[in-house]
């Protein structure tokens, strides 16, 4: 298993991790809690390090599952929580609030389901419009002054709200920013990633299985179940699902398939590895559901890509259908 740091700081991770959305139980379809908590002991024996999860998902069941499945492991990995969302009973996020008072509740009540004094990474879920960037600043510098996080990032925030926050933490380094990167979403990239290198910020990139699409597993007759997000053909604000766009983006993953197999690797270690070649991520955010998928995610670990395989894959994307290159909101 290959390692980076975050940025210019000491905090390192292994470049697959574990994603916990899926296993929250809501809003991403069925999952068993025997198998997820299998999943999440595979991938600790397959060398993975870094585990990042959300009270949002399942309204704390990821964070509970999540401290189960790590028990006896705490300090061989490290785990990364987020916080400043507001859901609902069925996790269905209703609103975003990062102020001091909101932020300490909801890092208390994450440690408790984690079962841990600390998280070895704290990140605001998303940019809080009303709450003044240097408020949730402060409250992620005591954070970590307090000892309930070793360091602190954010996630989905833009290039100008990144540099915002880094201004606003005294002596505590931005150690993460974490966003949507696929082949089917470079627009963070295209944001954010050169103002993260500039600040020392390293990159954790959720969604580089697209959600699924670059799994290999869904097919032109793939129906969502009604309380899974993605049944509205969107991956956030893409068109990528939608009966129309579809079949041709399954025909574009199909050859990126059979480089994959010219390659000796997989579709999703072909994904992965396009993924971990842009040299400011740090770890690509995998969201297995069972010890097999996240064995395989593993070997994409070291995988390297020549030049003449990067620009054939790129070629291949051309044809893909419902991009946007307006960053959500």
């Amino acid at each position: 298993m290959e390692h980076r740091a975050f940025g210019t700081t000491a905090l390192t991770v292994s470049t697959i991790g574990l994603g916990t959305w899926p296993i929250g139980g809501a809003r991403y379809g069925p999952s068993d809690d025997r198998a997820a908590l299998d999943a999440i002991r595979a991938a600790c024996d397959a060398g993975v390090t870094c585990f990042d999860t959300a009270p949002s998902y399942g309204n704390g069941h990821a964070e509970e599952l999540l401290g189960r499945g790590l028990e006896g492991r705490r300090k061989d990995v490290v785990i990364v929580t987020k916080g400043g969302l507001v859901w609902d009973a069925k996790s269905v996020v209703t609103g975003r609030d990062s102020s001091r008072p909101n932020l300490e509740a909801q890092i208390d009540a994450s440690l408790r389901r984690l079962g841990t004094d600390y998280v070895d990474l704290y990140l605001i879920h998303w940019p809080d419009p009303v709450t003044p960037i240097e408020e949730t600043a402060g409250a992620l510098e005591q954070f970590v002054r307090a000892g309930k996080a070793r360091f602190v990032g954010v996630s989905n925030f833009h290039a100008a709200q990144l540099r915002a926050c880094a201004a606003g933490l005294r002596g505590v380094p931005l150690a993460a920013s974490q966003v949507s990167f696929s082949l089917f979403d470079g627009r963070w990239a295209h944001e954010t990633f050169g103002a993260c290198r500039s600040l020392g910020t390293g990159v954790m990139a959720y969604g580089p299985l697209a959600h699924g699409l670059l799994t290999g597993t869904l097919t032109r007759s793939t129906v969502f179940e009604p309380t899974d997000w993605r049944a509205a053909g969107t991956l956030f604000g893409q068109a990528l699902l939608t009966p129309e766009h579809l079949g041709r983006n399954l025909g574009v993953v199909e050859r990126l398939a059979t480089i994959a197999q010219r390659r000796g690797v997989t579709l999703p270690q072909l994904a992965l590895a396009w993924v971990l070649a842009h040299p400011a991520v740090t770890t690509a955010l995998v969201g297995a559901r069972t010890p097999r998928e996240i064995t395989e995610a593993v070997g994409a670990s070291g995988v390297r890509l020549p030049d003449e395989v990067m620009q054939e894959i790129e070629l291949s994307m051309r044809d893909a259908a419902g991009l946007s290159s307006v960053l959500p909101t």
